[in-house]
């Protein structure tokens, strides 16, 4: 008697566009014959699967990247400076052979097992997206395990997220108060390229609303506005600095940025005279 059986399909293939798996596949390959059992898995996965290449990027007539995970088995191979630096000269080589489009990440196999076990929402993205290209019997199995709800978070997962939420706060505070230092130093180039352009030597930041006032208010180049923006700016980055401003809404962000504008603008139009 015959034994008949039915290949397994995974249903995520059909999610990714003919040309996105051939891309990748072929560099799935061309990764296998240079390493060949120091591969683990590869495995496509990422936006291409979730539709955004196609809703996002058809107006521009863009294609999207296509995601690529790489494991290596740190278990055979010792990962030292010199081998992860050139496996990643080959890696580059290989994206400009294959496509530009191939975005890669590589990921030791007990790393990614860690990943996994613990439910990091990294892995699990993966798993739930991802086509292996090329597997040993360890990226479908985890998939397996997704889906039937055997991969949940771990505590020590849980945490390890929600510590990183109040540092990402600050951060994001941060970046709010380093874009006022950008608008600063807008201010700050563009008043004195026009002040070289008079054919003055630029003086330092703190003289240089005095500078305005003297050299370019008086010849009706500038207003006093621009004056008052120069001191306002420079006054504001002192404080930043100095942290005695520390918070900067979004809403005061914008008001900056057009008083930037605006300044910027007018030394504009005395660099082209």
């Amino acid at each position: 008697m015959e034994f008949k059986w039915n290949p397994v399909v995974n249903p995520n293939l059909k999610k990714y566009s003919k040309e996105d798996y051939d891309i990748a596949h072929k560099f799935a390959a061309e990764m296998y014959k240079e390493f060949g059992k120091f591969i683990s898995c590869i495995a496509i996965f990422g936006s291409t699967a979730r539709g955004k290449t196609t809703k996002e990027l058809a107006s521009t007539n863009r294609k999207g990247d296509i995601d690529v995970l790489v494991i290596v088995d740190d278990l055979k191979i010792q990962m030292s400076g010199d081998v992860v630096e050139a496996y990643r000269i080959i890696i580059d080589k290989m994206v400009a052979k294959v496509s530009t489009r191939l975005h890669v990440i590589s990921l030791k196999l007990t790393a990614f097992w860690e990943y996994s076990r613990s439910g990091d929402p990294v892995a699990v993205n993966i798993l739930r997206d991802g086509v292996a290209l090329i597997d040993t019997s360890f990226f479908e199995p985890l998939q397996v395990l997704l889906k039937q709800g055997r991969i949940r978070p771990s505590p020590e997962a849980v945490w390890t997220y929600f510590n990183r939420a109040p540092a990402t706060l600050q951060n994001a505070k941060w970046h709010v108060l380093q874009g006022v230092i950008d608008l600063y130093w807008a201010v700050i180039d563009s008043a004195h390229a026009a002040i070289m352009r008079l054919g003055e030597v630029p003086p330092s930041p703190e003289h240089v609303a005095d500078i305005i006032e003297k050299k370019l208010v008086t010849k009706k180049l500038a207003t006093k506005e621009h004056v008052n923006i120069m001191r306002e700016f420079y006054t504001l980055q002192k404080d930043i600095t100095y942290r005695k401003i520390q918070f900067i809404t979004g809403k005061e962000f914008d008001e900056y940025l057009i008083k930037a504008k605006k300044f910027v603008d007018e030394m504009s139009k005395i660099v082209e005279m």
